[in-house]
């Protein structure tokens, strides 16, 4: 029996799925992070040895695993294709491998198969397509820096964003105040100022104050309110180059990450804006996941592709 491996490298974790020849999951796993843009490469090693560890078992030895497809985040950069590859095969595995944007492997999850859309908001946001004839197109996923507009964390700056305008008086008083003190255990401007300038806190951080939105809207609260919809206006906007570029004005578009699948106001808004710009799209939760995405990929570039039907 052949198989085959795909993994969806996140920040904190690692998602494996290994599947047989015929597309059947045989084991589903999540070990250690093997992000380079948070860990070192001493974890990153430790990481990948033991998930080789664990196909190689699901397999009755690694040499039966055909081939193995990484979905990981940062691979624009190539020193980080290489350091993967090198250690991959470091922790014994010698058959076929190839690595790919996180991006990448969640569309193909999301359709299984390799066309069409899909936007994901969750710490990050980007917006990615590609159609039968085989062109992509990308939007936004440039970092929190200079991008990731609708992002988890373009949701938490602009709630601290708005508790510090609250408290200065550019804007009315606002639920959103106490929800952050409570979260954070803070009772004070200047602990937050020492929060969100401390070298510690990372983009992370400032995300998981996102599902707090939730509740300010349900409070009706205004700031809250403006929040959702101006982030919403934001995952449009990763929308239209996508589809224009790639003629799927009419096509699905997957939603993925939490702020569009936790957050009900903000998905509620970003269906209504998508529905008056494109009546003909529709919406879709991703059929699997971003590591079941990279084993159709793998079954896709293997000899043996053909005897699935998903294919």
């Amino acid at each position: 029996m052949k198989y085959v491996a795909g993994m969806d490298g996140g920040g904190t974790k690692t998602a494996v799925t290994v599947a047989d020849e015929q597309g059947t999951v045989v084991k589903s796993f999540t070990s250690g992070a093997i992000n380079y843009n948070g860990q070192d490469e001493e974890n990153v090693g430790a990481s990948l040895k033991e998930i080789i560890a664990q196909i190689g078992q699901t397999c009755g030895g690694i040499e039966h695993c055909e081939e193995i497809v990484i979905g990981a985040a940062g691979v624009s950069n190539p020193t980080v294709v290489s350091r993967l590859s090198s250690q991959i095969r470091n922790s014994g595995y010698q058959g076929e491998l190839h690595i790919t944007g996180d991006h990448e492997t969640a569309l193909y999850g999301a359709h299984q198969r390799e066309y069409g859309m899909i936007l994901i908001a969750g710490t990050g946001s980007i917006g990615l397509g590609k159609n039968k004839a085989g062109k992509t197109h990308r939007a936004g996923g440039f970092g929190y820096l200079i991008d990731d507009e609708g992002s988890g964390y373009s949701i938490g700056r602009d709630l601290l964003a708005a508790l510090v305008q609250a408290h200065d008086g550019r804007i009315p008083e606002t639920v959103i105040t106490r929800l952050v003190y409570e979260q954070l255990q803070f009772n004070s401007v200047q602990e937050i100022i020492g929060f969100v300038y401390d070298k510690r806190t990372n983009k992370k951080d400032i995300a998981a104050l996102a599902p707090i939105l939730s509740e300010a809207c349900a409070a009706g609260d205004p700031a809250a309110l403006n929040i959702a919809k101006k982030n919403a206006s934001s995952l449009l906007q990763l929308v239209i180059p996508v589809a224009e570029n790639l003629s799927l004005q009419e096509d699905s578009l997957a939603m993925a990450g939490s702020v569009l699948l936790k957050n009900a106001f903000i998905q509620g808004m970003f269906r209504e804006k998508l529905h008056g710009y494109y009546p003909k799209m529709q919406c879709i939760t991703p059929k699997s996941d971003a590591s079941m995405g990279a084993v159709l990929m793998a079954l896709r570039m293997n000899q043996f592709h053909n005897s699935n039907p998903l294919l």
